[in-house]
């Protein structure tokens, strides 16, 4: 498994997971310069995230896992059928617990101080579901802005199988998946980290 060049590769997935680099209005300039995702990573615009040839890479049965905050998720059911898949339910919600403590994160938020992310499910074609066992909680402690439990990944895998499989917008590498995106890391970097 290693980098993929989406535009480039003639190789076809089941599964696509996504966490796609969202831009959207924070109400401050103060939020801008401190809580923003820009201050973290490049962010894209709607349009352009919508124009990326996922459909390409689909292969005619395929689940998508979308990650999306609360303000964008009619962004996120827009995107979702911008890349052909049809919307079916959320696969996971993140309860988020502090870094440092067991005790539960909260964000500013827009209205009501935020917790939970979420990860919605669509799919393409016919694709099963070969585990029943699958929770949607996730109960884990926030890492850097905007990383995810690396346990959603190993619950994607029992809940679909062991089907080829790619992240989209990855910031490191895992066993099994293929990466793409402006952070994935190179193939080298990951064999050097091994070594």
């Amino acid at each position: 498994m290693g980098v993929v060049n989406i535009l480039e590769t003639n190789k076809k997935y089941n599964i696509i997971y996504a966490d796609p680099p969202w831009s959207f209005k924070v109400w401050s300039d103060k939020g801008k310069a401190n809580k923003s995702a820009e201050n973290h990573y490049p962010c894209m615009s709607k349009e352009d995230i919508q124009n990326i040839p996922v459909q390409d890479i689909c292969a005619d049965d395929c689940v998508l896992f979308l990650w999306v905050t609360f303000p964008c998720l009619q962004e996120g059911l827009e995107l979702i059928k911008k890349w052909g898949f049809e919307y079916k339910t959320c696969a996971f919600s993140w309860v988020k617990r502090n870094r440092k403590s067991d005790g539960y994160f909260f964000g500013c938020g827009y209205w009501t101080r935020a917790n939970t992310e979420i990860c919605l499910l669509a799919t393409k074609g016919n694709p099963k579901r070969v585990s029943r066992s699958v929770r949607q909680i996730c109960d884990a402690k926030i890492m850097e802005h905007s990383r995810k439990p690396a346990e959603i990944r190993d619950r994607i895998v029992e809940l679909c199988g062991d089907l080829p499989r790619i992240e989209l917008f990855a910031r490191q590498a895992a066993t099994g998946w293929d990466r793409w995106g402006f952070e994935a890391p190179s193939d080298e970097e990951v064999k050097e980290e091994v070594a």
